[in-house]
């Protein structure tokens, strides 16, 4: 009986908590001001695997600037259930996700085994550095132009996409450090060996990302409402298709956890058909 309460109560808390993060959305992204401009990414937010509404911006971003090979590289996606690129796969685009936990790649490759086998997903399990992930790239095979770089490592995000040379992705999704502001530079050292502690000390500021963006050819065009990635277009591709000016101090979010889902059925993968 007393396992059943806990539950019950657990439940509840969910739906509560549920109904609050709605009621909140509703008030302070689509009935803020701020929001309404039609170019701005926040409004056409949607979360069908990622951990808020990134799937929905993602979606966007490409209906305005196409695509070249419906191609992708993300690297941080844990187990596979919960990241930027899994609804892409939904919709018939292929790629490859890297990570460093070995049990997060077993668990993928028993999720994802029949699109694995469709040769739609390749897998690497490897803990990323600013001096292996051109080699990795190259053992890949990772095409010159793609559509898709995501990077989510809790750390070096910063080192490792300045690392990044020789390949142009048409688009870069980047995990930022909001709790400084949006004018400020700064960027964790650099560490080979760091694994994130669980602390506010990792990543990079959304300015010096802005600034890393410019030096290699992006825009900053967004981010994410609840305050975790940064989005970035090449300029060649973003000019008159975002909202400008694309800088920190107009796209900075701050970091609102409690908008991670926390109601909903618990996430899973299967076969599935596009019929």
């Amino acid at each position: 009986m007393a396992q059943i309460k806990q539950t019950f109560r657990y439940l509840v808390e969910r739906l509560i908590s549920g109904a609050h993060n709605e009621n909140y959305i509703q008030q302070h992204l689509f009935g803020n001001l701020r929001y309404h401009n039609v170019l701005k990414l926040n409004r056409y937010e949607f979360q069908a695997f990622s951990q808020c509404g990134q799937d929905g911006i993602i979606s966007e971003i490409f209906r305005r600037i196409g695509t070249a090979n419906r191609f992708f590289v993300e690297f941080g996606v844990g187990d596979g259930l919960e990241n930027n690129t899994v609804n892409l796969l939904v919709k018939g685009w292929s790629g490859i996700w890297i990570d460093a936990s070995k049990r997060s790649i077993g668990s993928i490759q028993k999720k994802f085994n029949f699109i694995i086998k469709q040769q739609k997903l390749s897998l690497k399990n490897a803990f990323i550095t600013r001096e292996n992930i051109t080699d990795l790239f190259t053992d890949l095979k990772v095409p010159s132009e793609f559509d898709l770089l995501v990077i989510d490592i809790d750390g070096n995000d910063y080192w490792v996409w300045d690392a990044i040379t020789g390949y142009a992705p048409r688009a870069v999704v980047i995990e930022y450090n909001p709790q400084f502001e949006p004018d400020i530079r700064w960027v964790m050292k650099y560490n080979s060996r760091y694994a994130w502690d669980g602390s506010g000390y990792y990543g990079a500021s959304l300015k010096s990302l802005e600034l890393l963006g410019s030096k290699k050819g992006y825009h900053l065009v967004g981010c994410d409402f609840s305050g975790s990635d940064a989005f970035f277009v090449r300029k060649d591709l973003s000019t008159g298709k975002f909202l400008e000016p694309f800088t920190s101090e107009n796209h900075y979010e701050p970091l609102r956890l409690f908008l991670i889902r926390k109601t909903g059925f618990p996430r899973n993968f299967g076969e599935f058909e596009a019929v």
